[in-house]
C-alpha cells in the first residue's frame, strides 16, 4: 500500500445538489453517518445533500454540517479498506473533518460545531454587506499591500493562500471593491467575485470566534491518531487543548492553505486524496505540487480508481 497518503477534506464551495447520493446508494451503510447527523440536526441531512434544494444547501448554516456529513461518509469507505493517513488537513470548514477522522473529536460534537459556526458567521455580518473575491496573477505581498491600502475604505484582508498566484480576499463590500481595483493597477490577471456572503478567515469574523468559543470548550476533545497541518499556521498539531485553540483561531485568521500542503510534503505526504463533494483541493494541490500523486473519493467510480492506485 502507498505510504505517504495524506488526506484533505473540502470547505463551503465544494457543495453541490446530489453529493453523496451515488455513493450511500453504493454502500448502504453509510445512510448511519447520515442518519447520525439528523438526529443532531433536527431535519434531514441526506434529503438536503442528495435533493437540495440548492438556495437551502447554499446557505452557510446549512452547507456546513452536509459537507462534513458528505464528507465523513466517504472516509468511512476509505477507513474500512485499511486506508491510514500520516498526516490530514482540510481547507476551512474541511478542517473540522479532518479532526475527526483523526480521531480529535466526535462526529456528533462536530455537527453541532459546524452547524453553530454557520449560524454564527451569518449573524456576524449583515446579509449582502460582505464580498468575497479571488484575485488571480499576485503574489501573496502584493495582496497583503492592496489590502492595507484598501483598509482605509473599510476592513479588508486575504482569507485563502490558495495556490501560487490564487489568493482569496473578503471583507466588508467596499473595501474589497477598492482593493480589487488597486489589484488590478498592480496587474492582476483576474479579479473574480465568489458567490460566498460571509467574508470568513477575516477580523470580521472575530465576534462569531467569540461566541465560538464557548461550544468550543464544551466538547470533548482527544489526541489526534494522525497529525493535522492547520489552517491558520500551516503547522502540524497533535494535541487536544491545541485544536480547540486552532480552530478558535481559524475563523478569524488566513487559510494558509499552499504552506499547509508544503508543510505536509516535507513530513512525507506523497500521495494526497480529496475526500468528499468536488476537486477544488485537487485543482489547488496540483498548482502547488505539480509532481503529487493525487487521488480524490466523492462518487463510485472515484472510490475505486483511488483503492486501485493505493493498491488496497
Amino acid at each position: 500500500m502507498t505510504s505517504g497518503i495524506g488526506l484533505v477534506f473540502p470547505g463551503q464551495g465544494s457543495q453541490s445538489v446530489g453529493m453523496g447520493k451515488a455513493l450511500c446508494e453504493a454502500h448502504p451503510s453509510l445512510k448511519r453517518v447520515y442518519d447520525e447527523a439528523s438526529s443532531v440536526l433536527g431535519y434531514d441531512a441526506a434529503a438536503l445533500c442528495f435533493e437540495g434544494p440548492a438556495e437551502r444547501l447554499n446557505l452557510t448554516e446549512f452547507t456546513q454540517p452536509a459537507l462534513l456529513v458528505s464528507s465523513i461518509a466517504a472516509l468511512k469507505t476509505l477507513e474500512s479498506a485499511g486506508v491510514k493517513p500520516i498526516a490530514v488537513a482540510g481547507h476551512s470548514l474541511g478542517e473540522y473533518t479532518a479532526v475527526v477522522a483523526a480521531g480529535g473529536v466526535s462526529f456528533q460534537d462536530a455537527v453541532k460545531l459546524v452547524q453553530k459556526r454557520g449560524r454564527y458567521m451569518s449573524e456576524a455580518v449583515p446579509p449582502g454587506t460582505g464580498l468575497v473575491a479571488a484575485l488571480l496573477g499576485l503574489t501573496s505581498e502584493v495582496v497583503k499591500d492592496v489590502c492595507r491600502a484598501a483598509s482605509m475604505v473599510g476592513v479588508v484582508a486575504p482569507a485563502n493562500f490558495n495556490s501560487p498566484g490564487q489568493i482569496v480576499i473578503a471583507g466588508e463590500k467596499a473595501a474589497v471593491e477598492r482593493a480589487i481595483e488597486l489589484a488590478k493597477e498592480k496587474g492582476c490577471k483576474k479579479a473574480i467575485p465568489l458567490p460566498v456572503s460571509v467574508p470568513v478567515h477575516t477580523p470580521l469574523m472575530q465576534q462569531a470566534a467569540d461566541r465560538l468559543a464557548k461550544d468550543l470548550a464544551a466538547a470533548q476533545w482527544s489526541d489526534l491518531k494522525a497529525p493535522l497541518i492547520n489552517n491558520a499556521e500551516a503547522k502540524a498539531i497533535s494535541r487536544a487543548s491545541e485544536i480547540q485553540a486552532s480552530l478558535y483561531r481559524q475563523l478569524s485568521s488566513s487559510v494558509l492553505w499552499e504552506d499547509t500542503v508544503q508543510t505536509m510534503e516535507k513530513m512525507g505526504v506523497n500521495t494526497f486524496v480529496e475526500v468528499g463533494p468536488g476537486t477544488v483541493l485537487t485543482g489547488l494541490i496540483k498548482r502547488i505540487l505539480p509532481d503529487a500523486k493525487l487521488l480524490n473519493v466523492n462518487d463510485p467510480k472515484s472510490l475505486e480508481s483511488t483503492l486501485q492506485s493505493l493498491k488496497v
